[in-house]
């Protein structure tokens, strides 16, 4: 309706004038019903004010106000309902637009013409009459997501029927093929000789500013290229992923907007943004960063969570502008690090095989402690419940992938929170087995204590345990890693993909050597000695991930920060905030207090 309102109210009044009655009445009616809708939208603070400012809307048609205003005033309006309800507003995959054309003829030529405009065989007596899908003024105002709705819900009141009975990929295609109706091949035509230029980058940076963009306001911004980039992209949204910016550009794109908003004083939406342009940005890169210049990847973490403190804290802008401009200068100074190092495959290998081996370290110590237990437990037939947990993290792994590549969106601040939670809970597990491995360390007579007890104590309740701890120990880390390639897989470029996948076959080489001689050492230990020093693995290792859960947590937004002076050692486990440390101190008062009872009980017995 806000749509439609702000294309068509310009042909019903100009210049304080009423054109066409009939049309008038109906700008009034629509702007009745947009007040009334909002009304009814689900409670919300902030939802006084879009009242509001709809009363200003139907004021404003009311008292004949300019064309312009009305637009500005029901573009305003819906830039914010979408905001605070989080519509969601661009498809969840680039339409295939190979069938569009077909579709459009089967549903809509029948009004709106074969060529779009409004001269189809049923068009004849329809009030109001089909639009001209052709009038570059008319459409130069409408988004595809605009058309999108339309053709999803159609417009009350008139001809125009939705079309929910299509599926959402088809409407999305429809709405694509119909916003090129009015663009002439000549402006397609410039629009892909500039893309790969850059020209539109910034305004037209992925699906969904595509889908939200218009002519005229691309035009405003960016003059008749910037337009002709927009129709070139309607018509082979495809295209996108050519253009897709770079990690780097990305978190420095995102590190603006977070200052622009604390600039107009919105500190929560700045430190949302910062959050997103570390998460969504830089992380992507510190990997191949790491492999070229770890000093540099430390020292701007650093200065990001400094940044995000500073806006936590409400500082002074003066100190907060200064840090961003701090941190645009280590974008920089890593962008040209990158681009020399690029043209090194040793690099690109490097990169690659520092990702996986790091991530799945952690994975390869659980599971070859657990298999271990297991087999000196005298209970292999219980392995498959250490295989079942870790096939299905794979599987699982892989099939988020797919659904955050097709299906939902998952943002970075969504992958930390998976991947904090799934720390917090796998620490958690590590520490009951722990205890059970080291309660099960202080038997005199091994052979018969195993026979007797341990198979015993292997109860359904801690197999299951087991499973849990591989499932959660290689999960944490399967999407993550996933992510981290694709973003080294498209800044590698195709001369580089071959060193990915080399660094990549090393790594899990290496992975699988290190897992057989843990195994293998682990199998010659007396088994006294494997529960002890098994027992004292998980529990290090639960002291590690309690840590990593909090500082994932932290730079998902959903923990606060405090810093700390101490250094960072990732591999520990240990970030310097105090929420981290004091979560690792309460993890080793808990072992020292479960060691303490274990011991005193089995003095007891």
């Amino acid at each position: 309706m806000l749509d439609y309102l702000a294309v068509d109210y310009p042909g019903a009044v100009r210049d304080g004038k009423i054109l066409d009655q009939g049309e008038y009445d109906e700008q009034i009616e629509f702007a009745t019903s947009v007040r009334a809708l909002i009304g009814a939208l689900p409670a919300r603070p902030e939802r006084a004010a879009l009242e509001a400012t709809a009363a200003g809307l139907l004021h404003a048609i009311q008292n004949k106000r300019p064309a312009g205003e009305v637009a500005a005033i029901a573009g305003d309006l819906r830039r914010r309902i979408i905001d605070l309800y989080e519509v969601r507003v661009a498809p969840r995959q680039v339409p295939d637009l190979r069938a569009a054309a077909s579709e459009y003829a089967t549903h809509c030529a029948r009004c709106h013409g074969a060529a779009g405009r409004g001269d189809g065989p049923a068009a004849k007596g329809l009030t109001p009459p089909p639009a001209d899908l052709t009038d570059a003024a008319r459409m130069g105002q409408l988004s595809v997501f605009g058309l999108y709705n339309t053709i999803t819900l159609g417009i009350q009141g008139t001809p125009m029927a939705g079309f929910a009975a299509l599926s959402d990929a088809q409407r999305w295609a429809l709405a694509f093929h119909v916003s090129t109706l009015s663009v002439g091949e000549d402006d397609r035509a410039r629009g892909a000789a500039l893309w790969p230029r850059g020209v539109g980058r910034s305004e037209l940076r992925d699906l969904r500013a595509l889908v939200m963009a218009t002519p005229q306001e691309l035009t405003a911004r960016s003059g008749p290229d910037g337009a002709a980039v927009l129709a070139y992209l309607r018509s082979e949204p495809g295209a996108l992923a050519a253009g897709r910016e770079s990690p780097l550009d990305a978190s420095a794109r995102l590190l603006e907007e977070s200052l622009n908003a604390y600039r107009s004083g919105d500190a929560t939406r700045a430190h949302q943004l910062a959050v997103t342009s570390y998460l969504d940005g830089f992380e992507l890169v510190e990997a191949p960063l790491d492999a070229v210049d770890r000093g540099l990847r430390m020292r701007v973490e650093a200065r990001m969570l400094r940044y995000r403190t500073l806006l936590q804290s409400r500082a002074p802008r003066e100190e907060v502008e200064a840090e961003a401009a701090a941190i645009r200068a280590l974008f920089d100074t890593a962008r040209q690090r990158l681009d020399t190092a690029r043209l090194s495959p040793a690099t690109t290998f490097t990169s690659a095989f520092v990702i996986l081996l790091r991530e799945g370290l952690e994975a390869i110590l659980v599971l070859a402690a657990l298999v271990t237990m297991l087999v000196k437990s005298g209970r292999r037939d219980a392995l498959r419940y250490v295989h079942a947990g870790w096939i299905a993290a794979l599987v699982l792994g892989a099939l988020t992938w797919v659904a955050a590549s097709y299906v939902v969106t998952v943002s970075g601040a969504g992958r930390e929170i998976t991947e904090g939670v799934t720390a917090l809970l796998a620490a958690a597990m590590l520490l009951y087995v722990g205890f059970w491995m080291h309660r099960h360390a202080h038997a005199v007579h091994w052979k018969a204590f195993i026979e007797t007890r341990v198979r015993s104590a292997l109860s359904a309740r801690t197999l299951w345990g087991v499973a849990a701890i591989s499932f959660l120990a290689v999960y944490r880390e399967a999407f993550e890693t996933v992510l981290f390639y694709q973003a080294l897989w498209l800044e590698a470029g195709p001369a580089g993909r071959l060193a990915v996948a080399g660094g990549f076959t090393a790594a899990a080489v290496g992975l699988a050597l290190l897992a057989w001689l843990i195994l293998k050492l682990g199998l010659r230990l007396p088994v006294g000695w494997f529960f002890g020093l098994g027992s004292l693995l998980m529990a290090a290792l639960a002291v590690v991930l309690a840590g990593k859960g909090v500082a994932a947590l932290q730079e998902a937004g959903a923990l606060p920060v405090e810093p700390l002076d101490l250094p960072s050692i990732p591999s520990l486990g240990v970030y310097p905030t105090w929420q981290g440390v004091l979560t690792q101190l309460v993890v080793v008062l808990v072992i020292v207090g479960a060691v303490a009872y274990s011991r005193r009980r089995a003095r007891a017995l």
